[in-house]
């Protein structure tokens, strides 16, 4: 693949942030989700809602809709976008000890969603390990990938993974 193929390079090689002011407008959707695996001791006081820093759950779904809503900062190619919906949900996995996080995002607008909805799911796993890191150091974040997406020039994309189900 050479340069020329990737949106985010000049002809000259240079990083740059593509000028969508061509684009029409249309309804962008994308979801992705990511697991993390924890103990027993820190799955029982998540479902208990013991643990000392507070609703673990609670607070990673503030996290991840925070995140979301300010990707732009982070990932510097990234457009600020108005963002019309986030929703994080969660899944556990008792029989793996694994708590699932799905990022749900919309907006109307000229460019997708994807990096909101990747970037939900990672800060809301990470405020989750955050908050059960004095319990258990050893949690893994794996997992973590672009479900799907809908709208825009490139047309919709489904990633069917492993990890569901």
């Amino acid at each position: 693949m050479n340069i020329n193929e990737f949106t985010h390079f000049n002809e000259d090689g240079n990083a740059v942030m593509v000028d969508v002011s061509e684009k029409e407008q249309t309804q962008r959707v994308a979801i992705a989700k990511g697991r993390i695996q924890v103990n027993d001791n820190v799955l029982q006081h998540i479902q208990q809602k013991t643990v000392k820093k507070g609703d673990v759950l609670g607070v990673a779904r503030i996290a991840g809709i925070m995140a979301a809503k300010r990707t732009s900062e982070w990932i510097p190619m990234c457009h600020l976008l108005m963002l019309t919906k986030c929703q994080i949900d969660f899944k556990i996995f008792s029989q793996t000890n694994e708590i699932e996080v799905t990022c749900l995002v919309k907006t109307v607008g000229k460019t997708g969603v994807e990096m909101e909805a990747l970037t939900g799911v990672q800060v809301a796993l990470l405020t989750i390990y955050d908050m059960c890191k004095a319990i258990d150091k050893k949690m893994v974040l794996k997992n973590s990938y672009l479900v799907s997406k809908t709208g825009g020039n490139s047309g919709d994309i489904y990633n069917e993974s492993p990890i569901d189900g």
